[in-house]
């Protein structure tokens, strides 16, 4: 058994585990969950489900992965040997495998629309909209546009296929010279491009209308179902139920302190959603755009690529965006890529480089089934849905949910006495008053309320 990597610096760790967070579930659903569900109201229903749940969820995954020092599946196997405790950790790495084959699409994505970006194309003029002018022609531009870079068969099957090679790229250097090393140079960029973003959005003449409309709460909105809404969207934006916090916090070294490192996480995660909001609020209040439909892909390939072309230096602004999105959306891949190359690591004793090759090849036939369900597979579907829609729903809305409950209920009610107060406080080395209130949620709240949101996907 090979010796277990760590992270090289704290710095490195925070900046790993908060690549692993923010994705573009920060950047599309937010938005659009703000947008149809109050505004500010659901920023703190939100807010309030990440601090009340998602934290001590974190919390118990980050005991697993660090106390057991081994994989998603693993720290059942060593913490409960001989029973069948280990299935919670193989329903999350089959979720993150499977969730992998169709975020590498979505993330090919960026990176066409980023090339397009540099090369201009995506501002080009479109033959469909000779006759239109104003908003309507902008909607049909762009339109064309996403159908043309995403719904096509072989554009996206090529950038999927890069992005793949950079994630075998990262993983193949390991954890220190490829994960945290990369890590540590994209998180700072994120956040830059975020900050310049918001700057501009200040100088924009609906600034305020946008900020009001975002941090003025309408709580007529929130019923039980915007509820159960941001409660996934704190689970998914924090990478809950994925093996991905298992597997990261098993590099963290032994000193690391748990609590500590879960808020420095959450609050990180939250900023990110709270100035995407900032940005995109004022800019499509003062182009016209609010009305636009915010929800999925078309925010971010449709509404914002009009504001840009708006904007002044539209071809920077629309650079710096979809950068930004290429960055979240590879930091992501890359934790999910993990959680398989860790398991394999840990449970077959395999050398990394074997590892990261069994995890990344069939990646080419699964993501391109992904990638062409939008385009020449789309009149295939498993139970209606395309194969790109049917892995969405099955790995997030039934196996992460599953994953964590299970978790949960191990934790609470089966798992050594005082083992999670036991991690929280680093072997009692220090006092910790978030260990009773830890312990109380993962035992009673979170199974329930997790349970509820995944029932809730079904009815």
């Amino acid at each position: 058994m090979q010796e277990k990597a760590t992270f090289g610096s704290k710095i490195g760790l925070i900046a790993a585990t908060v690549g692993s967070a923010v994705g573009l579930g920060n950047v599309w659903r937010f938005p659009a969950e703000t947008q149809a569900h109050g505004g500010a109201a659901f920023l703190i229903v939100y807010i309030l489900c990440v601090l009340l749940l998602g934290i001590p969820v974190m919390l118990g995954e980050f005991s697993l992965g660090r106390g057991m020092k081994s994989d998603a599946v693993g720290v059942y196997k060593k913490i409960a040997p001989g029973k069948a405790w280990w299935i919670a950790g193989a329903i999350s790495v089959t979720a993150s495998y499977l969730i992998l084959s169709f975020y590498m699409v979505v993330s090919g994505w960026t990176l066409e629309y980023f090339v397009q970006s540099v090369t201009g194309n995506l501002f080009a003029d479109s033959s469909l909209t000779q006759g239109l002018t104003g908003i309507e022609a902008q909607d049909m531009k762009y339109t064309q546009k996403m159908q043309e870079y995403i719904a096509s068969d072989n554009a996206p099957l090529i950038f999927t296929y890069i992005m793949i090679l950079i994630n075998l790229a990262v993983i193949l250097m390991g954890v220190k010279k490829g994960i945290e090393r990369l890590s540590n140079v994209l998180m700072p960029i994120l956040f830059v491009v975020l900050v310049i973003f918001c700057f501009y959005a200040f100088t924009m003449p609906k600034f305020g209308e946008g900020i009001s409309f975002f941090l003025n709460p309408d709580f007529s909105k929130i019923n039980m179902s915007v509820v159960v809404n941001a409660l996934g969207q704190a689970f998914f934006s924090l990478s809950l139920g994925m093996g991905i916090l298992i597997t990261y916090s098993s590099y963290f070294p032994s000193s690391t302190k748990l609590v500590k490192t879960s808020f420095t996480v959450s609050l990180l995660d939250m900023l990110v959603a709270i100035l995407i909001g900032v940005m995109i609020f004022p800019a499509v209040m003062s182009f016209g755009l609010e009305d636009h439909n915010f929800a999925g892909a078309s925010l971010v390939f449709v509404t914002l690529p009009e504001v840009f072309a708006q904007m002044p230096g539209s071809q920077v602004w629309s650079i710096l965006f979809f950068l930004l999105l290429f960055v979240a959306a590879l930091t992501s891949t890359i934790s999910l890529a993990e959680v398989m190359v860790a398991f394999l690591c840990d449970r077959f004793g395999l050398k990394r480089q074997s590892s990261c090759l069994i995890v990344v090849l069939p990646l080419f036939v699964l993501s391109s089934l992904c990638s062409l369900s939008q385009g020449s597979l789309s009149s295939f579907t498993i139970f209606g849905k395309t194969i790109f829609d049917f892995l969405d729903t099955f790995a997030t809305n039934l196996l992460l949910p599953l994953g964590a409950i299970i978790m949960c209920i191990y934790l609470g009610w089966f798992a050594p006495k005082d083992y999670l107060k036991r991690e929280l406080t680093n072997n009692y080395s220090f006092r910790s008053v978030m260990t009773p209130i830890v312990s109380f949620i993962i035992k009673w709240c979170a199974p329930l309320l997790i349970g509820v949101v995944m029932v809730s996907q079904f009815i």
